[in-house]
């Protein structure tokens, strides 16, 4: 079974930056397309950014668009998500997650996505 990991997650000031990782175990699934979510206290659940399986093709949130990059090494199972210039709103944990579909056009909404990790918290203090 198919297995994801994310880390980096923890408190930082308004302006900061923090690099989440998400490591999966298996390797039929290293390649298909991955996404960040988040969920703030009270809130939906909500999309960040997914990357395509080659790591060539990404999409973002408005809300997170030019600060936050998602890449991805495949040969370590790894996809990162380097979060730049932290707002407090950015306050959320922070679930990666593995596409049901290999190919296609990247998916927005969780209904997309089905191997779910157990999420790292990430604080932005004012």
């Amino acid at each position: 079974q198919v297995q994801l990991v994310e880390s980096g997650g923890g408190l930082v000031q308004a302006g900061g930056s923090l690099k989440l990782s998400c490591t999966s175990s298996g390797r039929a699934f290293s390649a298909y397309p991955r996404a960040w979510f988040r969920q703030a206290p009270g809130k939906e659940r909500e999309f960040v950014g997914a990357i395509n399986r080659s790591g060539g093709s990404t999409s973002y949130a408005d809300s997170v668009k030019g600060r936050f990059t998602i890449s991805r090494d495949n040969a370590k199972n790894v996809v990162y998500l380097q979060m730049n210039s932290l707002k407090p709103e950015d306050t959320a944990v922070y679930y990666c997650a593995i596409s049901k579909t290999l190919w296609g056009a990247l998916t927005t909404t969780d209904d997309g996505y089905d191997v779910w990790g157990q999420g790292t918290q990430v604080t932005v203090s004012s």
